[in-house]
């Protein structure tokens, strides 16, 4: 099969599928991945770009589910702990080890859990339950070893540290792509762009649903025995639009992470909080040669929605918390490059805390279309297992028969774009050379407009100093004259 993500919607539009889902971020790319492997004709369509919305600005942190032995939540432990692994094994280039350190107080800073004897047992507990894990067991460290991994740790009242291996995805963009590339070499198809507007419905059954092209304004029809809504803050939209309002789908809290214009603090992710009672734990994580700082949440408000981005008083008053955290890091609004935020399931709504499990709901099951179903994820760790959940969902529901197996279907070559500085350079030695670099970027990963090439197929703007680089450099190549493969003929 084909590892490139062919934007042909004259073809696609032509085909018949077991299953049409609907949104191209993480939920929805391992869906189909995990589908097409299982033998199911399957489609993605996506209005915008793939990974472009809450997947691309996450922390990009791949966690092992330490923090769920707190509540003895064992089987989503595990389940973490599998899906991280997973991911480790398959994505070697793009899948790192990341050695997360908390320094631990006296008195205990941000939760019950961070106490050495706590600590002590959930590590162990950790290490208990994954024998098979491809990371190094944790471990507790002194006050010296934390203060030498760590030099700007607050030592008042400092008893240790506790210090463990999770997983982390310096580019979530590159691991979206390759993900649908393997879907694609698993037999799957995906157009960006193009937006869902309406359900085809016989006999109560779902037959496919009429969407439109974005680019072009034009409409067609896609044939599906199955719809998989994964539209991330959408679904609640979209699940509306096909069937019928579900507000347990989605109620958002506005999530957000800061890139600063700081050098990390240590070669190890920080899990740090303030002195304060109640406080919350921040991440700190060494990424490109800077710092980044996550996770907040705020609710979201009309306002918020309204901006489509946190306000400044949400961004003072993280600063603020992260100073108060590590004294003498005196981070200030000036030194945020970028605000990585996006819209993530409330625990209810207008809370300012994101939910904690996924929800699959089968619209067919209470009266709605048979073989639509609605999937609303909270984190990227344990995105193909829900994949495989909605899979035995849809099979339950009798609309679909995936195969009990996934086919061994290799992952197909990487095709990694060059850095920003090697394409430079290789423009000042040889202009054709970067030119057939840029264009092969362009035709076999569905390049559309500009910005998917600069945030979501390379890291070149993520940078905005280094993007305005960028757009000089692609506009010097002609990439206004490159189009997607066999995009031009589609209709």
């Amino acid at each position: 099969m084909d590892a490139v993500i062919d934007r042909d919607l004259r073809s696609a539009a032509a085909g018949s599928y077991d299953l049409l889902v609907v949104g191209g971020g993480i939920y929805g790319i391992t869906l189909a991945f995990e589908a097409a492997r299982r033998g199911l004709e399957t489609l993605l369509v996506e209005r915008d770009d793939f990974g472009g919305a809450t997947t691309w600005n996450s922390l990009r942190i791949l966690h092992g589910g330490l923090r769920y032995l707190q509540g003895l939540d064992l089987r989503r432990h595990r389940e973490s702990v599998r899906e991280r692994g997973w991911f480790l094994r398959h994505f070697p280039d793009l899948v790192e080890p990341l050695a997360c350190l908390m320094p631990l107080h006296s008195p205990p800073r941000g939760g019950r859990l961070r106490r050495p004897g706590a600590l002590r047992a959930a590590l162990a507990v950790d290490a208990l339950l994954s024998r098979e894990r491809a990371l190094p067991r944790g471990r507790l460290l002194g006050s010296a070893a934390t203060a030498e991994l760590f030099p700007g740790v607050d030592r008042s009242g400092l008893r240790g540290g506790a210090l463990w291996q999770d997983a982390f995805v310096p580019d979530s963009q590159r691991l979206v792509i390759e993900l649908l590339r393997w879907a694609c070499r698993c037999g799957a198809r995906a157009l960006n762009y193009v937006e869902a507007v309406e359900l085809r419905v016989e006999g109560g059954k779902v037959r496919g649903l009429r969407a439109v092209d974005r680019e072009s304004g034009r409409s067609f029809e896609i044939a599906a025995r199955a719809v998989a809504n994964c539209a991330g803050p959408w679904v609640r939209r979209v699940a509306r639009r096909l069937d019928r309002d579900r507000p347990d789908l989605f109620q958002p809290v506005l999530a957000f992470n800061l890139l600063l214009d700081r050098q990390p603090l240590s070669r190890a992710a920080l899990a740090v909080a303030s002195p304060e009672p109640g406080a919350q734990t921040w991440f700190l994580v060494p990424w490109k040669g800077r710092l980044l700082a996550g996770t907040a949440y705020a609710p979201a408000t009309e306002e918020a929605l309204r901006d489509g981005q946190p306000g400044a008083p949400q961004v003072e008053s993280f600063l603020g918390e992260l100073n108060a955290a590590v004294p003498g890091l005196d981070a200030g609004a000036d030194q945020v490059k970028r605000v990585l935020w996006g819209r993530l399931p409330a625990v209810a709504e207008g809370a300012s805390a994101p939910g904690s499990r996924p929800v699959i709901r089968d619209h067919g099951s209470d009266g709605g279309p048979r073989g639509l179903v609605s999937v609303s994820g909270v984190k990227l760790t344990t995105a193909r297992a829900v994949a495989e959940k909605t899979l035995v969902v849809l099979a339950a529901g009798g609309a679909l028969k995936p195969a009990p197996h996934p086919a061994a279907v290799e992952r197909p070559e990487a095709d990694p774009p060059l850095s920003l500085e090697d394409l430079t350079r290789l423009a000042g030695e040889d202009w054709g050379a970067a030119r057939t670099h840029l264009r092969g970027l362009v035709e076999r990963q569905s390049v559309v407009r500009l910005e998917d090439l600069l945030l979501r197929r390379t890291d070149w703007g993520i940078d905005p100093e280094r993007g305005e680089a960028a757009v000089r450099l692609c506009g010097s190549l002609g990439w206004q004259g490159f189009r997607p493969r066999r995009a031009a003929g589609s209709g």
